[in-house]
């Protein structure tokens, strides 16, 4: 019989035997495998903490007892267990999303999925309880090992360990692993745990042990596992990593034995003050081609068959990635000075074929963007030209570094920001829409957005040969698509990619926004609207040639995947202001808002950004009118279709471009 259906609250667990919760672990198993595989996922994460989870929920009370999970990459688990089992449209816009998300259930509380923050916000929520008399609320956190590697971990441990007086559990879900293996000594010291002799033969010799003693003597195993005093820590002596800091430390613990993860919360929640718990785990435990996979068990997969796990896509492409990573090899090899750093994302963002190729020329830090940062200016200090590889969303953890140690010390740093712009079904904490307004206020930073795969090539090569200044080449997820040639290369290096008869509208396309920018000046010019498009491939500074063609046309307009707020629109804008140019110039970009998840079409639609909706609001800008322009070569007759979806008022009258210009471009201010 099944088991999750009757699940439709945490409280449903409590009627449930030991024997039952290990048929619903195999159950949910099961229902993660068949319904992620189906839309993609975090497969491997949620694997490892089934039991984990039901013994969470067993022990404490959510949402009562909040429960705050980080990065929230293993939540997949608590939604079912919190009600949550339609995963038919699984990060998909109207589904579930792929983090905790507060407009889903009352019991996620914290929905940013970067790591490392979940104990600063249980140490907040438990010093609130304690102040506000609410001492019968117990806070729990869900850490894993690789975000003990943050630095924000450890301030949260220094200040949780600053006041005793407050029911607070950490969970550590020590599996080795982040996206990857766990790194740094942090990762050694715990590995001593699940390796240590001593650990493996104790634990299966008690076990052995005191079962063969009858239920009283397995009752004082499980307690003593539990670790009353840190019993098995001190054959591994890792209590000793926790004990300066003042915390209750209880562990290690199977976090895939039911009822020893259930004691030992039992006992840390009877505590009364904060408690670790240490949980060994297995990523991607119970589902053979997750534990197989060496790069990182599955941690987050795309469609795949759910008996072989592999993928299942269409058509294999080439990535943005794998043009910055055979790139990057061919750097490593022309130059010896070039080092590649990353905070534990090797293989994500392309960094693995150069440390095959250079073992010895990659940093992995760890989950720590902030420490790569202002080590990249050290190295760079030390004479050598550091690549530093991050997911454009995890760059805004460490501005400051980029501000304070590598421009203001004109440290020769080049960043790759990998998965810019709208990354679709992850959600608000992972569009990565921030970078171009943040970092384009760092003095002397150079910024390169480039339009295809050809592109790229050619400004990461400009800008590690920069080693005065920071520079930064941002491009977007997923395949990089086909070449888009050029008209002519200014002198400036900015490409024109499109010249229209006439010089209307100047259309500056931004990244992968040049292809949609081309669109449009395809529709205008259907519509007799001239149209010059440029692709200034380095967006930050402002290139001469921008300033000279705006003096031109009598419209700009810029299209972004970024926010429009303070975005590169916006600097075009203040340059040609600067320079006395009163051409109109509209920005085009997505909203200041937090963007729910959805894949990237269906985003860059609700913001505008669709070649069909820009051409009929230049035909609005350019006409002043939303009457649609005619086509020359068919006189007053008029086809909307060119211009989007929209259809012309039944008492529209037949327009002509001289008609509605007078014979001449007018300017249009805002």
């Amino acid at each position: 019989m099944s088991l999750l259906p009757g699940i439709a609250h945490p409280r449903d667990l409590d009627r449930l035997s030991i024997r039952e919760l290990e048929a619903l672990a195999a159950e949910i198993r099961t229902f993660l495998v068949e319904n992620v595989a189906r839309s993609g996922g975090h497969l491997g994460p949620n694997l490892g903490v089934v039991e984990l989870t039901l013994a969470i929920h067993r022990v404490f009370d959510s949402p009562n007892d909040p429960i705050v999970f980080d990065t929230g990459h293993q939540s997949y688990v608590h939604k079912l267990v919190t009600g949550r089992q339609d995963f038919t449209r699984l990060r998909s816009r109207g589904g579930l999303a792929g983090y905790p998300q507060r407009a889903e259930s009352e019991h996620d509380v914290v929905e940013s999925s970067h790591a490392s923050s979940s104990l600063s916000w249980a140490d907040g929520i438990s010093r609130a309880f304690a102040r506000t008399g609410r001492t019968d609320r117990h806070v729990v956190a869900v850490v894993g090992d690789g975000s003990l590697t943050g630095g924000m971990t450890w301030e949260a441990l220094n200040n949780i360990s600053d006041d005793n007086d407050r029911n607070l559990v950490i969970v550590v879900n020590d599996n080795g692993r982040s996206y990857a293996p766990t790194i740094g000594g942090m990762a050694r010291f715990l590995n001593k745990v699940r390796t240590t002799e001593g650990y493996r033969s104790l634990h299966q010799g008690s076990a052995s042990l005191f079962g063969r003693l009858g239920p009283a003597a397995r009752a004082v195993y499980r307690g003593l596992r539990g670790g009353t005093h840190g019993f098995l820590s001190r054959f591994v002596n890792n209590e000793a990593l926790y004990s300066n800091l003042d915390i209750k430390y209880l562990g290690p613990v199977d976090g895939h034995d039911l009822e020893a993860m259930i004691e030992t919360l039992r006992l840390a929640k009877s505590y009364g003050a904060p408690v670790i718990v240490h949980a060994i785990t297995e990523k991607g435990r119970g589902y053979a081609p997750a534990r197989e996979d060496e790069a990182d068990q599955f941690h987050a997969v795309g469609k795949i068959d759910p008996l072989t796990g592999r993928s299942v896509s269409s058509a294999a492409s080439t990535s943005w990635t794998d043009v910055f990573a055979a790139e990057l090899v061919r750097a490593g090899e022309e130059r010896p000075d070039v080092v590649a750093i990353t905070a534990a994302m090797l293989r994500p963002t392309g960094l693995q074929p150069f440390a095959q190729r250079f073992p010895d020329r990659v940093l992995d830090v760890g989950i720590a963007e902030q420490h790569a940062v202002a080590a990249s200016a050290g190295l760079a200090f030390g004479g050598l030209h550091p690549v530093v590889a991050i997911y454009a969303t995890f760059m805004n953890r460490a501005f400051d570094q980029v501000l304070m140690d590598v421009a203001l010390h004109r440290a020769g740093v080049t960043f790759v920001l990998d998965r810019a712009g709208v990354t679709g079904p992850d959600g608000p904490s992972h569009h990565g829409v921030w970078d171009l307004a943040m970092l384009q206020s760092v003095p002397n930073i150079r910024i390169a957005a480039p339009r295809d795969a050809e592109r790229l090539r050619e400004v990461f090569h400009e800008a590690i040969a920069v080693d005065d200044a920071p520079t930064v080449v941002r491009y977007p997820k997923g395949s990089v698509g086909d070449e888009l040639r050029a008209l002519e290369r200014l002198d400036d290096g900015t490409d024109v990619l499109a010249r229209g008869e006439t010089p209307d509208v100047l259309l500056v396309g931004i990244g992968p926004m040049a292809r949609i920018a081309v669109e449009v000046a395809d529709r205008l010019r259907a519509q007799g609207i001239g149209a010059t498009v440029v692709d200034p491939r380095w967006v930050v500074p402002v290139a001469r040639s921008i300033v000279e063609l705006a003096a031109e046309h009598r419209l700009v307009i810029t299209i972004e995947d970024g926010i429009r707020v303070g975005g590169v629109g916006t600097r075009i804008r203040q340059v040609l202001r600067e320079a006395g140019i009163d051409t109109a110039v509209d920005e085009l970009g997505l909203p200041a808002e937090f963007i729910d998840h959805a894949e990237r079409d269906e985003i860059l639609e609700d913001a505008g950004l669709t070649a069909s909706k820009i051409a009929h609001d230049v035909v609005a800008q350019v006409l002043g009118t939303r009457i649609p322009i005619a086509r020359p070569s068919v006189g007053a007759e008029h086809d909307w279709a060119d211009l989007g979806d929209e259809e012309p008022p039944a008492d529209a009258p037949p327009r002509s471009r001289a008609d509605a210009t007078d014979g001449e471009p007018q300017p249009r201010g805002r």
